[in-house]
């Protein structure tokens, strides 16, 4: 039995799609090959590099529970735990853009999933909103989300990283932030702008979506990967 590294981060570039509230990206050169063989007077080898500006939010990202909770930990002091470990991915890309997603549409999907959700489970949302709208008018303003009793479903079952392929996991038209409320309220993270979710739908893998160690982080971009036995 082999291993396979399945990619589910969407890539990082200056004109990305950013949530709304977040800043936008920019990519700057700090120094070309050449400037730098002048500074240091090699005749051999120059160094480049670039700056980034980019938010804690910017394109696949994990949350720290700070950022919706003044009293939760930043993303510098959560488990790792949240970031890494078993895993499965449900389909429930059957619920319509326009209605969110409730506890009934869960277990339908884990139904199908053949998998179980075991407490400290990471559960990724197969919505199928990348697949169909990324790039397009429709990404940041025409998906599902998460209802608040379809996130509490979740939590109650020990999950502690809810992940979505959508810019977010809450619904667009829900000002209340229903699954971001519930993430609050048991002080767990979510992952979203994943892509790549049909390659592992109804599957059980090792996740890894590690955030960088940012001191008194709201979140972090994260590269988010999906180890598959084959």
């Amino acid at each position: 039995m082999g291993l396979r590294l399945i990619d589910l981060s969407q890539e990082i570039y200056q004109g990305m799609s950013v949530f709304p509230m977040h800043q936008k990206t920019f990519i700057m050169t700090n120094m070309t090959h050449e400037e730098n063989m002048k500074t240091t007077g090699s005749k051999t080898l120059g160094f480049s590099a670039r700056n980034l500006l980019i938010s804690e939010h910017g394109g696949t990202h994990s949350d720290a529970v700070w950022e919706y909770k003044p009293t939760g930990d930043t993303i510098d002091k959560m488990p790792l735990e949240y970031f890494w470990g078993s895993a499965i991915c449900i389909d429930v890309s059957f619920v319509p853009e326009s209605r969110m997603i409730e506890p009934k549409d869960l277990e339908k999907a884990v139904k199908n999933s053949k998998q179980e959700i075991k407490p400290g489970d990471i559960v990724l949302l197969y919505t199928g909103h990348y697949d169909r709208n990324f790039g397009t008018d429709k990404w940041q303003t025409t998906y599902t989300g998460l209802s608040y009793e379809g996130a509490k479903w979740l939590a109650e079952k020990g999950v502690v990283n809810i992940g979505v392929d959508a810019p977010a996991i809450d619904h667009p038209k829900d000002l209340n932030f229903s699954g971001h409320l519930v993430c609050g309220e048991y002080d767990i993270t979510n992952t979203e702008n994943l892509c790549n979710l049909d390659k592992i739908v109804n599957k059980r893998f090792l996740y890894f979506g590690l955030p960088l160690k940012i001191r008194d982080g709201s979140g972090s971009p994260i590269r988010a990967v999906a180890l598959v036995e084959e």
